[in-house]
């Protein structure tokens, strides 16, 4: 037996692209884009730390930072994102998404201005208070994916609704571009007011003190889109969904759609209190029911995006090789501090522009015309394919001939990361889910994702090491190899197409009609669209 469904949530499904949509969408894409910047720049700024903390006088090169260092100082924010999703994803479901979307909001504008004023002049002091807030910073980014994610699939008509969600997303590359863009124009402006030599020139002249500012003030800028945004954020009214469904408030539900849909809509109580109280939208998480109905989705939601992100944080490993490959970064030691700065920065920015950015938007393009399980089953395979074709063959791409195939082959497994798994990991967990667990279920999906992030980004900058401890980079020891770990990463995408298998497809289907909301109690009984297609499966 299917329930009808309540005349708010219709009138949202059906309701035609409006004013309202794109404010949401800037709205929620301003957080995701202050989220990028923030977890992003550091890596345009960490040798600039090394040169200005650890440098000896006297060495043939400019300091770089001591692997725990570098660890703790790129790696703390994801741990941080980490502990934030899974606790404002659970906060979303318990005081709703628009009160908690303020605070992680706060969070993060205090947090930017905090790593950039980063106390003291030692190293030690700069570096534990840095990775303090930092720390902080990645906790309040946290929150932004399950809540933008699932205020967006409340708020959009289903449609449209991937390309809205898809379009939050997006702004994850705008915000990595708009770093690369603020650290060329902040370094060459010091490099324009306080020139200075190459390090192999005089090593003391080619460090102005005036550096230490060039890091302070990318870190800052962060704060600004953020606190921008604050005023919007609290003027939304809270999502129908999550009123009408969880606070079980038809009449707010009702006057708050209204407003914004600019039609009446009849507060429907008695609809309300029977969806809501019925024993087949009442189980919790950790049920039998919700291991029945959602597991095998959540299993799927939570595996893909954990493996997609080993591959997608350990592949910025290899940039460094790129860059030098192709001429964007000379030694180190050739370059002044505001120099190294600029160069590394447009290698950053080129690389956005050129892979990543286009991918983003291309799934905003085709989402709703393919669907989110093609899309995501594509990028995983694409993935495979050219990091396969990367690795197997290493040593001839390693040639200074092949090398600008080398690169390409390496932007198109980033620009199919986007228009691929990196964006349906973030779309399919907001809109599979019923509305009393959706911010929670987002948050342990998102959450999995960043524990892969973490395993990418520091087991892979072991694993990477060459096999001769002789040839290791300072401080580390011995690993697989570069060519070895592109063959384990080809084989992570591998598996992440098989676990896709698990993941529903929502194209086209109201929020309720997915998680089983509107229907009656058949338990084990409601069936899942799969696979970009009509067929439906029991689960």
């Amino acid at each position: 037996m299917v329930k009808e469904q309540l005349e708010v949530l219709k009138a949202l499904d059906i309701a035609k692209t409006q004013l309202y949509h794109f404010t949401a969408i800037v709205i929620a894409g301003m957080g995701f884009f202050t989220d990028a910047y923030d977890l992003f720049c550091i890596s345009l700024v960490t040798k600039l730390l090394g040169r200005i903390y650890y440098t000896v006088p006297g060495s043939a090169k400019p300091g770089s930072l001591p692997p725990n260092v570098a660890a703790a100082v790129n790696g703390v924010a994801l741990v941080g994102t980490l502990a934030g999703q899974l606790f404002f994803g659970w906060l979303g479901d318990r005081m709703g998404r628009k009160r908690v979307y303020g605070l992680t909001l706060l969070i993060m504008v205090t947090c930017s201005v905090a790593s950039g004023l980063s106390l003291g002049n030692q190293p030690k002091a700069v570096m534990a208070t840095l990775c303090f807030f930092r720390f902080w910073l990645g906790f309040g980014i946290g929150g932004d994916y399950p809540l933008s994610a699932t205020i967006m699939s409340e708020y959009a008509n289903k449609k449209t609704r991937g390309a809205f969600i898809a379009a939050v997303f997006a702004m994850q590359g705008t915000g990595i571009l708009a770093g690369g863009i603020m650290a060329i124009i902040v370094s060459s402006i010091f490099d324009k007011q306080f020139p200075a030599p190459a390090y192999q020139v005089d090593a003391k002249a080619s460090l102005p003190v005036e550096a230490d500012y060039i890091w302070r003030i990318i870190v800052i800028f962060g704060a600004i889109p953020a606190a921008l945004t604050y005023y919007w954020r609290m003027k939304m009214p809270e999502t129908a969904r999550y009123t009408a469904l969880v606070e079980k408030n038809a009449e707010r539900a009702a006057a708050d759609m209204s407003k914004v849909l600019n039609k009446e809509i009849k507060a429907e109580t008695e609809m309300v209190e029977r969806m809501t109280t019925d024993e087949s939208n009442s189980f919790g998480l950790f049920s039998m029911k919700f291991l029945k109905r959602h597991g095998l989705p959540l299993l799927g939601t939570t595996s893909t995006w954990f493996l997609l992100d080993i591959a997608f944080y350990s592949q910025n490993l290899f940039q460094k090789d790129i860059f030098t490959a192709i001429g964007w970064i000379p030694p180190s030691q050739t370059m002044s501090a505001s120099e190294e700065v600029f160069k590394i920065a447009r290698a950053q920015t080129l690389i956005a522009l050129c892979s990543t950015v286009p991918g983003y938007w291309f799934t905003v393009a085709f989402i709703d015309i393919m669907g989110r399980w093609a899309i995501q089953m594509m990028g995983f395979f694409f993935m495979t394919v050219f990091m396969f074709a990367i690795a197997f063959p290493y040593n001839y791409w390693s040639k200074k001939e092949n090398r600008i195939g080398f690169v390409i082959m390496y932007a198109l497994t980033f620009f199919f990361a986007n228009f691929g798994p990196n964006s349906t990991t973030f779309i399919v967990p907001a809109e599979i889910f019923p509305a009393r667990l959706r911010s929670t279920c987002h948050g342990i999906s998102a959450a999995a994702g960043k524990a892969g992030a973490i395993i990418g980004a520091f087991g892979f900058l072991y694993a990477a090491q060459n096999q001769d401890p002789k040839k290791t980079d300072h401080g580390y020891p011995a690993g697989i190899g570069v060519k070895n770990s592109l063959i384990v990463l080809g084989v992570i995408n591998f598996i992440g197409m098989l676990f896709t298998f698990l993941v529903p497809e929502p194209n086209g289907k109201s929020l309720e009609e997915l998680s089983g909301e509107n229907d009656g109690d058949v338990e084990g009984e409601r069936v899942y669209p799969q696979q970009g297609n009509n067929r439906s499966v029991p689960v």
